[in-house]
Parts: C-alpha cells; structure tokens; sequence
C-alpha cells in the first residue's frame, strides 16, 4: 500500500457494523477511499433488505453473524481483523467518513485507544435526544468517578484502538457480559472497552467530531434495558480487581 497515511507500515482494519442499513450503506460505503486502510471488513446481523446483496455485488469482505446482536458481532468479527489497529464504524450516517484519517493519523502517535467524541470542544450530536443525551454524559461522569477517566464520549462505537485491546481487555470473553442476564439483553462492547482501558490507565485521546442524523433505517438502541445493564457493568466494574494497573 503506497497510502502516505500508512508509511509507518502499521496496518488498518475499518470495521464496519450493520444491520438493515441498506440506504445508509449505498450512501456512506462510496465516500470511504479504501486506499485509506489495509482492509475493510463488515459485519452482517442477519439483513433482510438487502444488504448482503449490496455488499456482495460491491465485493466487499463481510461475514453474516450466527449469532444476533451487537457485541456478537465483535466477538464473531474480531478474528478476521488483519489490521494492528481497528476502526470501528457505524454505516447509519452517524459516523462522518472524512474523519478516518485523522483517528488514523491520531491513534499512530502511539494511542492506545482515540475516540470520535461527539462532545468534546465544540462538537455535537444530532442524533441526540433528550434521553440519549443525559445517558450519555451521565455515564462520562460516573466513569470519570468511579475509574479515573475524563471521557467526554465513553458510549460511541466511532473510535481507533489497538486490535490487541479486544483480547487484553477480556472483551471476547462471555463472562464479561454477565448482566446481559439480568436484563435480557445483548449490549454492546464501548462502554466495557472504555472502562477497563480506563482501569489499566491506557494512552487515550479524544478527537471532537459531530454526529449527523441517521440516514434511514431504523434506531437499534434498547433505552432502558442498555442503560441499565451498562449501569450495573460500571459499578461491577468498581469493586473488581480485574483489568486493573
């Protein structure tokens, strides 16, 4: 690859998840340059409009999950990951595609992990609701209190880390997800990702870059029952040795 992003030799997987996301893929996948990274891999949850006959016809590499939701995808996607680092992405219309090279430009300096914040400086969320917006400044706090960090946007799926982080951070791991029970839900990874990198004091940085509307599709978010599990998975978190410098 002859990309001047990649002269380090350090290569880049861009990992992008979706579900239904038929329109926002047709829209999104166009304005990524694939000279910007080493692989683009998607992650299928089962689509039934479209989708895999999109991303087949288009020849992208994607996988179908066996199992449904969110993390399953991470934990089914992560083996594939060819790249040193991982870009995760959303293909909704949330996550601004000419900011790939600047996660990419940040997370070379030797990061561990770089977020696309949609809070920080002057960024903002458009997406936001009355309630997502509370949510998630609420848990930046509660992370800030109980693990030492001063996120500004712990919860996004937008952000650059070291591929290697997935498995040190024990995010493969089913017993990671042990609130998923009390709830009956499947939650996502973020929120733990960005807890136990807190927890083992990891180079982080946060990059501010807004959040525009979702293109079309519909909203997968669980309100209540993700905002509880992620609660409990914070002050669990609190009280374990675990994943701690």
């Amino acid at each position: 690859m002859t990309d001047p992003l990649n002269k380090s030799g350090t290569k880049i997987t861009l990992f992008v998840l979706a579900l239904n996301e038929i329109e926002g893929l047709k829209i999104i996948m166009p304005q990524i340059d694939p000279a910007w990274v080493d692989q683009i891999l998607i992650g299928d949850g089962g689509s039934t409009d479209g989708t895999q006959e999109y991303l087949k016809a288009e020849g992208y590499e994607y996988f179908v999950q066996s199992k449904p939701g969110i993390r399953h995808a991470y934990i089914e996607g992560f083996p594939k990951i060819t790249g040193d680092f991982v870009i995760t992405f959303s293909p909704d219309g949330n996550c601004i595609s000419s900011a790939i090279p600047a996660l990419i430009e940040e997370v070379k300096k030797g990061y561990d992990m770089v977020i696309a914040s949609r809070y920080k400086d002057n960024a903002k969320s458009i997406d936001d609701d009355l309630i997502t917006a509370f949510g998630n400044k609420m848990f930046n706090v509660i992370i800030r209190l109980l693990h030492g960090y001063p996120y500004t946007d712990c919860m996004v799926i937008y952000r650059a880390y070291r591929t290697q982080l997935f498995y040190e951070l024990g995010l493969d791991q089913e017993k990671s997800y042990r609130v998923e029970k009390l709830y009956n839900t499947v939650i996502g990874i973020e929120p733990l990702l960005s807890i136990r990198a807190a927890k083992m004091k990891m180079h982080i940085n946060e990059l501010p870059f807004d959040e525009p509307e979702r293109i079309a599709g519909i909203r997968k978010l669980q309100i209540f029952k993700w905002g509880a599990a992620y609660m409990t998975q914070m002050f669990l978190e609190s009280f374990s040795s675990h994943y701690r410098r």
